[in-house]
């Protein structure tokens, strides 16, 4: 896998498969994005590495920050589509998120967050496993005001890529363009991951009464 995606980092369609697969994650969280954005900074990093050393041209290989672009719009833009789709849902999906358990506990939790302006809690669950799905469809079907909602989407959406694209610049920097590099990033990828899902599940405190 590590060798195709290093050589579709030589063509802009990498952008589009990056775009594609971050953008349909929202709906699909089997979909391995994040997976996809660290293997193709590893393998763009490493590529620039060798050539460094003078070994190979590091011409044509994907450009790091167009690559985290392309993630965080695609993380934006996906959030934005399942917002208004399940704020336009109307009783069926209200029904649905009734029906889970998870769902339901997510949407109490993010319109408490929100209406005490800690929309951060938005940002920690871009990373964790299908957070990003729970929080925006949560947010549209509990009627959230897109101004509360969609700056800390852009934010997690920025967050997100940043921090992706970064672990595979460090990796292809560090171990190169191979397995090892790779799956160093993907572990800190996963351990952000486990990190911000026990954060999400953790009881939001009161605030303090007033004095």
């Amino acid at each position: 896998m590590l060798e195709s995606v290093g050589a579709l980092t030589s063509s802009p369609w990498i952008y589009a498969v990056v775009t594609l697969s971050v953008l349909l994650d929202v709906f699909l969280p089997v979909l391995p994005s994040g997976v996809l954005v660290i293997t193709a900074a590893t393998a763009a990093a490493g590529s620039a590495t060798v050539a460094g050393a003078g070994a190979v041209p590091a011409t044509g290989h994907a450009d790091l920050f167009a690559l985290a672009a392309c993630a965080a719009t695609a993380s934006v833009l996906g959030d934005l589509i399942a917002y208004r789709l399940a704020r336009r849902g109307g009783a069926r999906l209200e029904r649905a998120i009734g029906r889970s358990r998870r769902l339901t506990r997510a949407q109490e939790r993010l319109g408490l967050a929100l209406s005490r302006g800690g929309g951060g809690l938005v940002v920690i669950a871009r990373f964790a496993p299908a957070g990003r799905s729970v929080v925006s469809l949560g947010a549209g079907a509990a009627q959230r005001k897109i101004r509360e909602f969609l700056p800390w989407s852009a934010l997690a959406g920025v967050a997100w890529a940043t921090y992706s694209v970064g672990l595979g610049y460090f990796g292809g920097q560090w171990l190169g363009a191979t397995w090892l590099g790779t799956a160093v990033s993907l572990l800190a990828l996963f351990a952000a991951g486990a990190l911000a899902a026990y954060v999400v599940k953790r009881p939001i405190p009161a605030p303090a009464p007033a004095s």
